[in-house]
């Protein structure tokens, strides 16, 4: 199952110090930075989150040309995504941070000119079995084709109180309680819900309350579901978290309350671990914790539709190599393009869960293209490992490897063991 995400993307980046003595010309903190960090936000970080929980995710999206542009577009290199130009100033959030909480926040970019979507961003729209409208009121969301488009696909719509109504018939409607009150002039959140169900003609809306929880309106009574407990130093990015996982679930086809009991749950975890101030891409964390430590980074890459003996020998040899290893695993559009229609057997999401679930593996990262290049560009292991028949130095992407001083290398090939006889006996 094929998830889009449409909407406004921004950069967000924390710079992180301490402050320990104040400034003498002016009663105000001096901050000594540490470390800057870059993460994408808005329509960015919700589809990077669907890209680290392994879902066949397409961020759509529009981006300027300019510095910023360039920065944000790097954070997003582990996300597939299709975008547009913006004729606004790529936004950009920085937040001066000491002890875990931001101090101040500087804001920069955006301008006139909404963004308006080109025939590649309506094709990925028109492609999704489900859409995640990701709206931080930048424009994207109020482009009258691209509304036409979500008219005909199952929608969740995060909305922004800048931006337009949610398109009719929507699945999901997923305002926080600000947001609801201001959207319908209802402070109580049951009204407010009820309200706007029946304003904006979606099949559901939940309101949601941080702490608190969610309340769900779907025309019948009310459903309140509560938030575990968790002690939260910077909630940003919990409306993002919250929204995907929702998408997930009904994508997969749950009913919209163990959708949203799902989401309450996914978004305390969230916040628990630091929010989107904690968030780093996972193989970016695993393989910067390695390198940090003076380690061996080994990455390797297939489909591993139907786990077997022969991918997990070929697993533990390529661990044995070094002191991670990351798996590089095809989309299922990718095994459909490269395996035939039937394929895969098991979805992306569970292919991805079974293999971090091995001892050998210490991170999955899931690429949409045919070949691996792109993310191992990112990766940039110290080793790639293939199993098979092959030579390393006849692998197309060896030569890339080698331009950052990496090297390639075949484990032994297990003769019997594949995916493919494994179904011809099957059949």
């Amino acid at each position: 199952m094929k998830l889009a995400v449409v909407g406004d993307s921004l950069l967000d980046i924390d710079i992180e110090g301490t402050a320990e003595r104040l400034c003498p010309d002016a009663p105000v903190p001096v901050v000594d930075v540490r470390a800057e960090h870059v993460r994408p936000g808005g329509a960015g970080l919700a589809a990077a989150l669907a890209a680290r929980d392994g879902l066949d995710v397409t961020l759509v999206t529009a981006l300027a040309a300019d510095a910023d542009g360039v920065r944000l577009r790097d954070a997003l290199a582990g996300v597939p995504a299709v975008f547009g130009p913006s004729p606004a100033a790529t936004p950009v959030k920085a937040r001066l941070r000491s002890g875990g909480r931001s101090i101040a926040r500087m804001d920069r970019g955006g301008g006139p000119g909404d963004p308006r979507a080109t025939d590649e961003m309506l094709d990925a729209v028109r492609a999704a079995d489900l859409v995640l409208v990701s709206d931080y009121g930048r424009g994207l969301a109020r482009d009258e084709r691209l509304r036409a488009a979500l008219a005909d696909r199952p929608v969740v719509w995060d909305p922004h109180p800048r931006g337009p109504a949610p398109t009719p018939g929507a699945r999901l409607v997923t305002p926080n309680h600000g947001e609801a009150e201001r959207f319908s002039g209802e402070r109580d959140a049951q009204d407010a819900a009820r309200a706007l169900r029946e304003r904006w003609s979606a099949r559901a809306v939940v309101v949601t309350l941080g702490s608190e929880g969610a309340l769900l309106d779907t025309g019948g009574t009310p459903v309140a579901v509560p938030a575990p407990k968790v002690a939260v130093l910077d909630p940003c990015g919990a409306g993002d978290r919250f929204a995907v996982t929702a998408a997930a679930r009904l994508m997969a086809g749950a009913a919209a309350d163990d959708a949203v009991a799902a989401a309450v749950a996914s978004a305390a975890d969230f916040l628990a671990g630091g929010g989107a101030s904690g968030f780093r891409p996972a193989h970016r964390s695993t393989v910067g914790a390695t390198r940090a430590r003076g380690g061996v980074v080994v990455a390797t890459g297939g489909c591993f539709d139907l786990l077997h003996a022969g991918h997990v020998r070929t697993l533990e040899a390529a661990r044995a190599l070094g002191d991670c290893l990351v798996v590089c695993l095809n989309s299922d559009e990718s095994v459909r393009r490269l395996k035939g229609p039937e394929r895969p057997v098991t979805r992306q999401h569970d292919r991805a869960e079974v293999l971090r679930a091995l001892g050998c593996v210490d991170e999955v990262v899931v690429f949409g293209e045919d070949t691996p290049e792109r993310v191992l560009a990112e990766l940039r292991p110290d080793i790639w490992v293939k199993g098979g028949d092959y030579r390393a130095e006849s692998l197309p992407e060896a030569d890339l490897v080698r331009t950052w001083g990496g090297r390639t290398v075949v484990v032994p090939y297990h003769r019997g063991r594949s995916t493919t006889e494994l179904l011809a006996r099957r059949g």
